[in-house]
């Protein structure tokens, strides 16, 4: 399994605690930006940054605790590794339910800017509620199995095929929509008059966002169907990447990538941001 179970907890521990400093942050920044600019999507765009914020950090929370017991308070009644060895213990399965209701939740804003960017299609919704209903109960059926772990159990031998599924499914939505939204820029947008150079920032950021989050289920994924503990400390990272990801979008888009406020003029700027104008895909794409 290559790193120690104790060992790959601290790492992880570490980075999570190291990129929810960066969410943190630009969770600050996006907040002040949607209370101070006028005309945003407030009441979507809130919400869900705060939950998403929220659940990051009762995750980091629960780590907090399970490092504290598993190297000081329990430290002379088990030894670490077998401590987080016990995949039935309450704070085990508790975490696994914050990440699955944390990437469902993601996923949902992903799926939700592919359908307002597809002009709110009915087969893009239902594809996307079918997908996310898919991966939602498969993620719950994780956090059963592993409340029902026996001692000798490791997370690869209990629900094997479902935790597969899981990072697949949630892979392959990141892709896909990611995919589509940025075809969607493309083309509707490369032969406008004012080109397709003036909404390049959105589509990098588009990619650039899609990307990140895609490497990181990927490398969940890769670590894990290849045995390594170190699925732990991509998947504890990833945790508020997601966050971040979303936070990333709205300044990026509100700050024109650089500063470059002129890009969108000719398109009413504050469209893109907002998605206050239904009848341009590309003032959308970032509503939610």
């Amino acid at each position: 399994m290559g790193i120690p179970l104790d060992k790959a907890s601290l790492l992880a521990l570490f980075l999570e605690t190291l990129f929810y400093g960066v969410f943190f942050t630009l969770y600050s920044l996006t907040m002040f930006v949607l209370l101070k600019k006028p005309g945003m999507n407030k009441q979507l765009l809130i919400p869900v940054a705060t939950a998403l914020f929220c659940i990051a950090t009762a995750h980091l929370i629960v780590d907090f605790v399970r490092i504290l017991e598993a190297f000081v308070f329990e430290v002379d009644m088990i030894s670490a590794d077998a401590y987080y060895s016990n995949l039935a213990a309450p704070l085990e399965y508790a975490k696994t339910a914050l990440y699955v209701t944390q990437t469902i939740l993601a996923d949902c804003v992903l799926v939700w800017r592919c359908y307002v960017l597809n002009n709110r299609s009915l087969l893009v919704a239902a594809t996307g509620i079918i997908v996310l209903s898919t991966n939602a109960v498969t993620g719950y059926i994780i956090v059963w199995s592993l409340s029902l772990a026996s001692s000798s159990s490791t997370v690869f031998t209990t629900a094997h095929s479902w935790i597969t599924i899981f990072f697949t499914l949630t892979m392959v939505t990141s892709v896909t929509c990611t995919t589509s939204i940025a075809w969607r820029i493309y083309r509707t947008r490369h032969f406008t008059s004012d080109g397709f150079a003036a909404f390049l920032p959105i589509f990098i950021v588009v990619v650039e966002s899609g990307a990140i989050y895609a490497t990181g289920v990927l490398s969940i994924l890769l670590t894990y169907l290849s045995g390594s503990n170190g699925q732990y400390t991509v998947l504890d990272a990833v945790s508020p990447i997601m966050g971040i990801v979303f936070c990333l979008i709205i300044l990026q888009v509100h700050f024109q990538v650089g500063g470059n406020y002129q890009i969108a003029r000719p398109l009413d700027s504050r469209g893109i941001i907002t998605g206050s104008t239904e009848s341009d895909a590309c003032r959308t794409w970032a509503a939610a």
